[in-house]
C-alpha cells in the first residue's frame, strides 16, 4: 500500500496493542507499526507501560545504530501517570502506540479504554485463541473497536485459515494481513530499527506496511 502525507487526518489517534497472553509478539508488533508509520511521513510516539520494558530496551539499542533512519518517540511510563501522558501524546502526535501489560492491570485498562483501536495480536493456536477472549470483553465492554492480527503465523498450515474463520464466526473483526513468523523481524529489532529500514524490500516490511495501511483505513 502507498503511505501519502494526505493520510495525516488520522492525527491524534491512540492504537492499543493488547493481549492478556504473554508472549503474542506485542512489543515485535508496536515496535514495527511504528517504525512504519514514521517511515510514512507521521510523528509517532510508542508508550511502553509493560513492566518488562521490552519496548523502552528496544529504543535504547535505537538511540546507538545507524540502521534507524526514521524518527519515532518512546516514553516509558506506570501507574497513576499513564492517563495524563496519554492526554499529552495524543495532542503532540498523528499517532500514538501503546504496548500494554499482558495482564488485566491498572494501566492495560486505561490502555485500552483511552485506544481508538484495540489491536490484539494472537499466534494460531488454539490454546492462543481461548486466551484471548478476556482482552477482547475488556475492549468490548469499554466499547472499543477492536481488530485481531494473526500474528507469527507458519508459511503454511490450515491452521491459519481455521482460526481466522473461528474468530471472523464469532464476531471479531480480523486484519487481512497476517504477520509472518519471519528472523527479519527479531533481526532488526535487536539491531533497534525496524523491517522497513534494515530489509526494505522484504516480505517482513511488505507484511507490516499492508498491516498499516489496514489500520489507517479502520481509523
Amino acid at each position: 500500500m502507498g503511505w501519502n502525507k494526505g493520510d495525516l487526518l488520522m492525527a491524534g489517534k491512540i492504537i492499543t496493542v493488547a493481549q492478556q497472553k504473554g508472549g503474542a509478539g506485542k512489543t515485535t508488533l508496536a515496535a514495527q507499526l511504528g517504525v512504519a508509520c514514521a517511515a510514512g511521513g507521521r510523528k509517532v510516539a510508542l508508550v511502553d507501560i509493560d513492566p518488562q520494558a521490552s519496548l523502552g530496551t528496544w529504543w535504547r539499542e535505537r538511540n546507538g545504530t545507524d540502521a534507524a533512519r526514521h524518527s519515532v518517540e518512546v516514553v516509558e511510563v506506570a501507574g497513576y501517570r499513564v492517563g495524563n501522558e496519554l492526554t499529552r501524546l495524543k495532542r503532540a502526535f498523528d499517532l500514538v502506540i501503546i504496548d500494554s501489560p499482558p495482564h488485566a492491570e491498572t494501566e492495560a485498562r486505561l490502555a485500552v479504554r483511552a485506544a481508538d483501536l484495540v489491536l490484539v495480536p494472537v499466534q494460531p493456536s488454539p490454546m492462543d485463541i481461548w486466551a484471548t477472549q478476556p482482552t477482547i470483553e475488556l475492549a468490548r465492554s469499554a466499547r472499543k473497536p477492536v481488530m485481531v492480527v494473526l500474528n507469527r503465523v507458519p508459511p503454511r498450515g490450515k491452521v491459519v485459515d481455521q482460526m481466522r474463520t473461528r474468530l471472523t464466526e464469532s464476531g471479531v473483526p480480523v486484519a487481512a494481513t497476517a504477520i509472518g513468523n519471519r528472523v527479519t523481524f527479531a533481526a532488526s529489532m535487536l539491531d533497534g530499527a525496524g523491517v522497513v529500514e534494515t530489509a526494505a524490500r522484504s516480505t517482513a516490511a511488505d507484511e507490516i506496511r499492508a498491516l498499516g495501511g489496514e489500520i489507517l483505513d479502520r481509523l
